[in-house]
C-alpha cells in the first residue's frame, strides 16, 4: 500500500503508481517482499516521482536476477491505479481504532460529480475489502454562484472568500447562510444576500435575548409553574413549539436544513415576536414579580429557550454557546442532546391540547382587531393601542368563544377595554373608540380605578397591589 500524500507530483502522476517489476525475458513479476518494501521506503523519502526518475536497474538491488529464468534485465510497470483510488481508500485510513472511529461512515458529502469519483471508488474499495459500502448515506452539494448566477472564479473576481465573511459578519452568519439554502442545488452568494442573513440573524439573536432578559431572577427549580396551572396562552404557545420541534427533528434527520431554518425564523418573527412576546409584555413588566401570571410566562419562556438553543446549536454554534452560558450551563451546548418535542408540553393533558383549538380561532379575531386599530391610529383617533376601547359584535359559536375569553381579550388585543355584544348576523363587527378612564402611569392602561389606592394616586389598583408586594417583599 502507498500513502496518497507520497504522490504529490500531480502534473505527471494522476494516481498511485503500481509498484511492479517484470523480467524482460519471461515477464515474470518480482514478488520479493523485501525488495518491494525497499521501494515503499524510497516513496516515503522521495515521493512517487522517484518511480519515474530512476530506472529499474537503479531501483532494484545490484545483481538481482529473475527467480524463474535467471535474467537480469527488468522493466517497470507504467500503469497507475485510478486517481480516485487514494481518496476511495481513505475510509480505511480514517475509520479505524487509531482514531476511535467506527466503520462505515454515517455520511459522505460532496458534489454531484463524485458519483463517478469519490463515491464510486469508495464503494468499490469498501465492497471489495469488507463486503459493504463504507458510507450509510451520500449527500450531494451544488456549486456556489455569485448574485447573478455565474460560477465563482478568482479570474473573474466574483469569488467570495469565506474568511472575509467571517471577518465582516462572524462565522454564525456563514453557517446560517449554509443552512438557509437548499444545498443540493446550485446556490447564490452576494453582499445583498448576506445583508438579509445578517438581519435574520439579529432577529433570532434578539429572540434569545428577549427570553434571557425576562428570565432574570427566575429559578426553574423553585419558580416554575406546573404545566396544568399555566395560563392558557402559555400552554398554547408551548404546544405550537412542540409541533415545530417535531418537524425540525425530522428535517435534521433528512438533512433538510433549509426547511428547518425557514420554519424557525417564521416562528420567531411571527408566533413569538409579533404575537406571544407582544402579549406577554403586560404580565412580564407590570405584574408583581412572583405573581402566578408572571411565573407562568417565565416558565413558558424557559422551556422555549431551553429547547430552541439546543435545536439551533448546529446552525448558530457560537451564539448558542453564548446563550447556553447565560443560562448558567457549564458544559458546552454541543454536548447536549436535541430537545424532544414532549419536553415542551410535559405535564399538559388532553384537555389543554383541545383548548389550543380555541386559541387558533382567537388569533384571526386578533388580526382583524389589529387592522382596525391601525386604521384608528392613522385617523388620529388614538395614538397607542392602550388608548383604545374595542367594541365587538359576534354571533353563534364565535360569540360563545369570545364570551368565554372576555377577560383575556384586552391583553390579547393590547388595549385597555373590550366590550362584547351579540350581533344579528354571523359577521364579526369591530369598532374602535377612545378608552374610558384615566391613564395609569405604570401600566399605561386607561382604567376607572386610578388613585383608588391613596398611597399611589397615579396608578391603577392592580399596579398598586403589585407595587405593595414589591415593597414588602
Amino acid at each position: 500500500a502507498v500513502r496518497p500524500d507520497w504522490c504529490i507530483s500531480r502534473q505527471r502522476v494522476w494516481g498511485v503508481p503500481i509498484i511492479v517489476f517484470y523480467c524482460e525475458g519471461c515477464r515474470e513479476p518480482v514478488t520479493d517482499r523485501q525488495i518491494l518494501d525497499g521501494i515503499v521506503k524510497l516513496f516515503a523519502e522521495h515521493t512517487a516521482d522517484i518511480w519515474y526518475e530512476r530506472t529499474a536497474a537503479e531501483l532494484l538491488p545490484a545483481g538481482h536476477a529473475c527467480a524463474k529464468c535467471g535474467g537480469t534485465e527488468f522493466a517497470k510497470e507504467t500503469d497507475i491505479l485510478d486517481v480516485w483510488f487514494d481518496s476511495g481508500s481513505s475510509h480505511l485510513a480514517v475509520l479505524n481504532e487509531s482514531f476511535g472511529l467506527p466503520w462505515p461512515a454515517d455520511v459522505y458529502l460532496e458534489g454531484g460529480d463524485q458519483y463517478r469519483g469519490w463515491f464510486h471508488s469508495s464503494l468499490l474499495v469498501g465492497t471489495a475489502l469488507r463486503g459493504s459500502s463504507p458510507y450509510r448515506e451520500c449527500l450531494l452539494n451544488g456549486w456556489v454562484l455569485d448574485g447573478d448566477g455565474k460560477a465563482m472564479h478568482k479570474s473573474l473576481g466574483n469569488a467570495v472568500d469565506p474568511e472575509t465573511i467571517i471577518k465582516d459578519h462572524g462565522a454564525d452568519i456563514l453557517r446560517l447562510w449554509t443552512a438557509s439554502v437548499e444545498f443540493n442545488e446550485d446556490v447564490r452568494m452576494s453582499a445583498t444576500i448576506l445583508t438579509r442573513l445578517v438581519d435574520a440573524y439579529r432577529k433570532l439573536r434578539n429572540t434569545f435575548r428577549y427570553m434571557l432578559g425576562n428570565l432574570a431572577g427566575f429559578d426553574p427549580a423553585t419558580d416554575a409553574v406546573p404545566a396544568g396551572e399555566m395560563a392558557e396562552l402559555d400552554q398554547w404557545m408551548l404546544l405550537r413549539a412542540e409541533d415545530l420541534v417535531a418537524r425540525c427533528r425530522t428535517w435534521y434527520d433528512n438533512f433538510e436544513f433549509h426547511k428547518l431554518y425557514h420554519a424557525v425564523y417564521a416562528f420567531c418573527t411571527v408566533d413569538l415576536s409579533a404575537v406571544y412576546f407582544d402579549v406577554l409584555k403586560d404580565r412580564l413588566y407590570t405584574a408583581s414579580p412572583k405573581s402566578p401570571g408572571r411565573r407562568s410566562a417565565q416558565t413558558a419562556l424557559y422551556r422555549l429557550l431551553d429547547a430552541f438553543v439546543r435545536l439551533l446549536a448546529p446552525l448558530m454554534s457560537f451564539t448558542a454557546e453564548e446563550v447556553w452560558g447565560h443560562m448558567g450551563r457549564t458544559e458546552s451546548v454541543h454536548l447536549a442532546f436535541f430537545p424532544e418535542p414532549a419536553e415542551l408540553s410535559a405535564g399538559l393533558d388532553d384537555a389543554a391540547r383541545k383548548r389550543t383549538a380555541d386559541w387558533d380561532r382567537l388569533m384571526p379575531v386578533r388580526d382583524v382587531v389589529l387592522k382596525h386599530l391601525d386604521t384608528a391610529r392613522n385617523e388620529k383617533l388614538i395614538g397607542a393601542p392602550l388608548e383604545a376601547r374595542v367594541r365587538l359584535w359576534a354571533n353563534g359559536g364565535l360569540y360563545t368563544l369570545l364570551e368565554q375569553y372576555a377577560a383575556q381579550l384586552p391583553a390579547l388585543f393590547i388595549v385597555s377595554q373590550v366590550e362584547l355584544k351579540r350581533a344579528e348576523g354571523d359577521e364579526l363587527g369591530v369598532k374602535v373608540e377612545r378608552a374610558a378612564g384615566v391613564k395609569c402611569e405604570r401600566c399605561w392602561k386607561y382604567t376607572l380605578d386610578v388613585g383608588v389606592d391613596a398611597t399611589f394616586p397615579t396608578i391603577c389598583l392592580p399596579c398598586a397591589g403589585a407595587v405593595h408586594e414589591i415593597i414588602h417583599d
